[in-house]
């Protein structure tokens, strides 16, 4: 699917507050309400847009621990490994890259405890052949919003 320079300014709407109503973003565009939101069912359908929701402070919330977790498995078990990892609590990405590992997984933790119980469950996942953890001492941006 192609985007127009329509369907990017809604986006950029959603990405700036995802809780604007279809009628706010078309009154903001000069455009019927109907158009907007028949762009944005498009853009759901098409899976450009996959959800809505609020950006968290999770310290503030005592997820003060942040682990960035470099994972090597075995080369043909790469995506049960990765699929098992994107199902667990405190995990909040998963990614598959290049380099002398084959996994970052990025997990937030209230206590040591947690992250020291994690790694050790991580570890004993099937075809993991070795972790390399590392916590973040301070958290400079956090944001995934791109516009």
């Amino acid at each position: 699917m192609k985007l127009d320079d329509t369907d990017k300014k809604i986006i950029d709407y959603l990405i700036g507050d995802a809780r604007l109503s279809a009628r706010q973003i078309a009154l903001k565009m000069e455009m019927s309400t109907v158009t907007v939101l028949s762009r944005m069912k498009k853009l759901e359908a098409e899976k450009i847009i996959t959800g809505y929701s609020a950006l968290i402070d999770h310290e503030k919330l005592g997820y003060d621990l942040t682990a960035i977790i470099e994972i090597v498995g075995k080369k043909d078990k790469l995506f049960k490994i990765q699929e098992k990892l994107s199902g667990i609590e405190n995990v909040c990405a998963v990614y598959d890259i290049t380099g002398t590992t084959d996994t970052i997984v990025v997990c937030k933790f209230k206590k040591r405890e947690e992250l020291s119980n994690f790694v050790k469950e991580i570890a004993s996942i099937p075809h993991i052949e070795n972790t390399i953890t590392h916590v973040a001492l301070n958290t400079v941006k956090e944001d995934f919003r791109l516009t």
